[in-house]
């Protein structure tokens, strides 16, 4: 007999749901059992009919009663009687192995430092740009202004290319500050450059398509087209970058760096860049050209792309990350109309589109100027970074130990080592006195290569010339 608790806080057709289903789950009440009609039952517990109609009414959408308008409401005949405890298995369905995956994360997290397990004083990160307080208090307002101004249409499933008046404020900015004048079907929107080239290996190359790749370079690149199953080839890095002879013949694709080589941060000559533009309608590739930090040079004016060059064959990637902050998962992949509407077909079913609220966010940011004020504002505060990390290396004397270069543009510079000298034991020592370096040999997949790769974006000139100080120590000792 069902039973009501007036002291229970659940209502009461929850209370006696609850205990029907317990009936009739352990057998109390057993299959083909009629079930008291709804007035009657309603009648011995002191509740409303409609109370019971909706607890019988529960019952049979869950499938635990059967209903006929002569037969009235029965426990259903099928019911699953569960095995004892000792028969079921502990474990649920074992996981696949994924040694791939597992080696490329371990491999990122090198990369980046591991920095859960270690929190050094000075920080040498090649990966974070600078933030402060006014950027936060600006990104806030933008995304309340954003939030209250947004219509309710925005909210529904969105354009899979990117939210439009966001690809128009970055059309506008690449046309003023990289030469680089598309249309707004010319640019789709992604959350990075592993999203992007992810997009690029599912909708533009064949599985086991031959892809080469800088190396050292950027080894999230590598890694996304591996475990997308792309055949990746190096091609070594020299003082003139990408070594275009080198690309393997068969290549559906180069990723590359040429306005700062991530990793040894030269900058692709001008020889080179023909060269590979030549290679690319030649042999009717892909160029993808990942633009990430050349709007910070400290001579000159940013270098032309190679888009603006070969726009046929190059898709242009442009990440938010160095310019604002990695954690917004911003960025855009520019590229030919034929293959950008290629490459959206594959986002909107795989991916739909990127979330609202950042889009919006960011709409509201340039529109309103705190993205170019933001830009004027870091642009000076890494001159002078970049100026005290130049002028620490040549007077602690690591400029005459190492090679240094990659000094002329971007967030990062190379102090180089001789191959046979042991980067790893400097990196352990130089954690233990407080300063985190990224060796070169993390940027490597086949390259032999050995230094550090020192970023200064988030490291204040003192503790610059200290971390310097410091490592030299440990070098001259």
């Amino acid at each position: 007999m069902l039973k009501v608790n007036r002291q229970d806080d659940r209502p009461i057709w929850q209370q006696l749901l609850d205990q029907a289903i317990f009936n009739i789950t352990t057998g109390k009440w057993p299959p083909g059992e009629l079930l008291l009609p709804t007035r009657e039952l309603a009648q011995l517990l002191g509740v409303s009919r409609s109370t019971i109609q909706t607890v019988y009414e529960e019952l049979f959408s869950r499938g635990y009663t059967v209903t006929s308008r002569r037969g009235g409401t029965r426990v259903n005949e099928w019911t699953y009687n569960p095995r004892s405890a000792e028969e079921v298995p502990a474990q649920g369905p074992d996981l696949p192995q994924l040694p791939l995956l597992n080696s490329a994360i371990g491999h990122l997290q090198s990369w980046f430092g591991n920095k859960e397990q270690h929190k050094p004083e000075i920080d040498f990160s090649p990966h974070d740009p600078y933030l402060d307080e006014p950027f936060l208090k600006d990104w806030r307002h933008s995304f309340l202004k954003a939030a209250a101004t947004t219509a309710p249409g925005s909210w529904t499933y969105g354009d899979a290319y990117g939210y439009l008046p966001l690809r128009e404020q970055i059309a506008r900015y690449l046309s003023l500050e990289r030469g680089v004048h598309v249309s707004v079907d010319q640019i789709l929107l992604t959350s990075g450059a592993q999203h992007s080239l992810d997009l690029i290996t599912q909708a533009l190359l064949h599985e086991g398509a031959i892809v080469s790749v800088e190396d050292p370079g950027f080894p999230s690149a590598w890694m996304a087209m591996k475990y997308r199953s792309m055949n990746v080839e190096p091609v070594p890095v020299d003082e003139h970058g990408l070594c275009v002879d080198s690309v393997h013949p068969e290549s559906r694709l180069v990723y590359v760096t040429p306005s700062h080589q991530c990793a040894v941060g030269v900058i692709m000559s001008e020889p080179r860049r023909q060269q590979l533009l030549h290679l690319a309608a030649e042999r009717r590739l892909w160029i993808v050209e990942d633009d990430y930090d050349s709007e910070f040079r400290y001579r000159g004016d940013p270098l032309p792309t190679l888009f603006s060059q070969r726009p046929q064959n190059t898709l242009y990637m442009l990440s938010f990350s160095k310019m604002i902050a990695p954690g917004i998962r911003m960025s855009a992949l520019v590229g030919p109309r034929d293959a950008i509407r290629q490459l959206a077909r594959v986002q909107e079913f795989t991916y739909r589109h990127l979330p609202i609220m950042e889009q919006l966010t960011l709409t509201h940011f340039m529109e309103h100027g705190h993205f170019m004020r933001h830009m004027r504002k870091v642009r000076n505060i890494y001159r002078r970074r970049h100026a005290a990390m130049t002028k620490a290396i040549m007077t602690t004397g690591l400029g005459e130990r190492f090679k240094l270069s990659g000094a002329e543009t971007g967030l990062h510079m190379l102090l180089e080592a001789e191959p046979a000298f042991d980067e790893a034991a400097v990196t352990s020592l130089a954690l233990q006195k407080g300063i985190r370096i990224y060796p070169l040999s993390q940027y490597g997949l086949e390259s032999k290569r050995k230094g550090w790769v020192l970023g200064f974006a988030r490291v204040d000139e003192a503790a610059i010339q200290e971390g310097m100080s410091r490592l030299a120590g440990i070098i001259f000792a």
